[in-house]
């Protein structure tokens, strides 16, 4: 081959299409040096730590020490217990309230009361009612970052409405020890087992709390398998990961440098406090009526002549050897409120919370941006909801329950379709709500049914204790102005009034 001289290059250089040529190797170039700013290597970014790791092995190493910090804020950090707990209550609410939908109108009513029957008495534990656990099993999501429910069978012989009962328990119980490779060509990952194809198998649990030694020091701590068919895990999967972490982790540091920050500001003013103000004698101490002692130095002493070696609270001193008195002027800490403000800005969003609703702080918030900023945390609420309680708790629950009551000769099917309702979101300003879900419903862009499902009720259940009440007022002879049957939207009288089955009276 013959090597180009200095003229062939520059011949190269400067013909046609050159320009564009170099114009490409430029840019490629600057792709691969540059590419993207946040993958930049160099000084700047030196204690910049981000790993490769999958999101298994960063919570099987983090987990751990995440929630035991997390369940310490929410113990002792308001703000904590604050985020967790309107997460929870925004959530469930009063409850999400199942209603069979087969179609059947007897069938649907005689499973709604059989479930209205078993969930007062579902929990394992005696205490608390189906919408209770609901909660309970949230609250360990959000703080804990995982909820668990176990099914627990019961005999006939055991009196219960239907024979199962559900048992939240902590997410402690899981081995996280347990990893690595199983028989069959599956994996244990954070104590949880999967077979070949990556379908949940097992759970490895300990067969009590590991804390609980106090209590329970015979208690095994060897972990055994329990099936995944008898255990509900709910959890929020940010990654393709098998367990998850409390939702206030991105704050844990912020959550803790906050209280550091109060505590300390509190300490210097209890110091401050301590001690009103100095007097300084003249020459002769005596002309003060304070007794001196012959080989006392220059110092602060106390009414008595003795050397202060504690200030408290309101105390004045004694300076030898001035003619003056100081009196002590605690400073103005003039940016507390602005530094705990923004904190608090941050430890929101680290929740995903409003940060009116966190801190109860409204000095800044009107009509519109309430609307605005309780738009999206709504959003965020009806997501947790529908992605991931009703089908991770509440549906598997509705199958166990149904296979429960059929095994016990209640029901002749298992094939119970179920409607869930969620609690409705509470509104600032609930008349124009009122009037926005009338024009709906009479543009025919929803159905009175949808309507009444969105608030929390039942619409059997209404229009049942609607006919109920009307009944009523017919018998006693009593017209309401609110009765639409007798008086319109207007006030005035009908023309005719409706009988119960809407059509006009004779």
């Amino acid at each position: 081959m013959v090597k180009a001289t200095w003229l062939d290059r520059a011949i190269g250089f400067f013909a046609p299409g050159a320009a564009a040529r170099r114009a490409r190797e430029r840019a490629a170039f600057e792709v691969l040096t540059r590419g993207y700013d946040g993958a930049q290597k160099g000084r700047k970014t030196l204690s910049w730590r981000a790993g490769p790791t999958s999101a298994d092995a960063e919570i099987a190493h983090a987990g751990p020490l995440l929630r035991d910090r997390m369940r310490d804020l929410v113990r002792n950090n308001p703000h904590a217990a604050k985020a967790v707990s309107e997460l929870v209550s925004h959530i469930v609410g009063d409850g999400i309230v199942p209603r069979a939908r087969t179609g059947n109108a007897k069938l649907d009513e005689r499973v709604n009361r059989l479930f209205e029957r078993w969930a007062k008495e579902c929990d394992a534990d005696g205490h608390l009612d189906f919408f209770g656990l609901q909660t309970l099993v949230v609250r360990e999501m959000i703080e804990s970052g995982d909820g668990l429910i176990r099914r627990r069978r019961r005999r006939a012989e055991d009196g219960l409405t239907v024979p199962l009962q559900l048992q939240v328990i902590e997410t402690d119980l899981i081995d996280g020890s347990k990893n690595g490779p199983t028989n069959g060509g599956g994996v244990i990952i954070q104590g949880v087992e999967h077979d070949a194809i990556g379908k949940r198998t097992a759970y490895w649990m300990f067969p009590t709390h590991p804390g609980n030694a106090v209590f329970d020091p015979k208690g095994a701590l060897e972990s055994r398998p329990v099936p995944a068919s008898e255990i509900l895990h709910l959890y929020e999967k940010q990654r393709t990961q098998v367990r998850g972490v409390p939702w206030g982790s991105p704050v844990i540091m912020s959550l803790q440098n906050l209280g550091s920050y109060e505590e300390a500001e509190l300490v210097r003013k209890r110091l401050e406090a301590c001690m009103v103000g100095v007097l300084i004698p003249g020459d002769d101490d005596g002309e003060l009526g304070i007794p001196t002692q012959q080989d006392n130095g220059p110092g602060l002493y106390d009414q008595d002549g003795f050397a202060v070696e504690k200030f408290e609270p309101g105390m004045f001193v004694v300076a030898h050897g001035g003619k003056d008195i100081k009196f002590s002027q605690p400073a103005i800490t003039s940016n507390y409120d602005t530094y705990k403000r923004s904190m608090l800005h941050t430890i929101a969003a680290g929740f995903r919370v409003p940060y009116a609703i966190l801190s109860g702080d409204l000095s800044q918030v009107n009509y519109s941006s309430s609307k605005i900023g309780l738009e999206g945390f709504r959003r965020l609420i009806s997501a947790v909801q529908w992605q991931m309680v009703i089908p991770m708790i509440c549906e598997p629950v509705w199958r166990w329950f149904i296979e429960a009551a059929y095994l016990a000769g209640h029901i002749d099917t298992t094939d119970i379709p179920v409607e869930w309702t969620p609690p409705r979101f509470y509104s600032a300003d609930p008349a124009r709500d009122v009037a926005a879900t009338i024009a709906e419903v009479r543009a025919g862009f929803k159905s009175p049914q949808e309507a009444i499902s969105e608030r929390g009720w039942n619409p059997d259940d209404v229009l049942r204790e609607i006919a109920e009440f009307n009944q009523k007022l017919d018998a006693l002879g009593i017209v309401l102005d609110s009765d639409p049957r007798r008086i319109t939207q207007a006030g005035q009288f009908q023309s005719k009034p409706l009988d119960q089955e809407g059509q006009e009276d004779g």
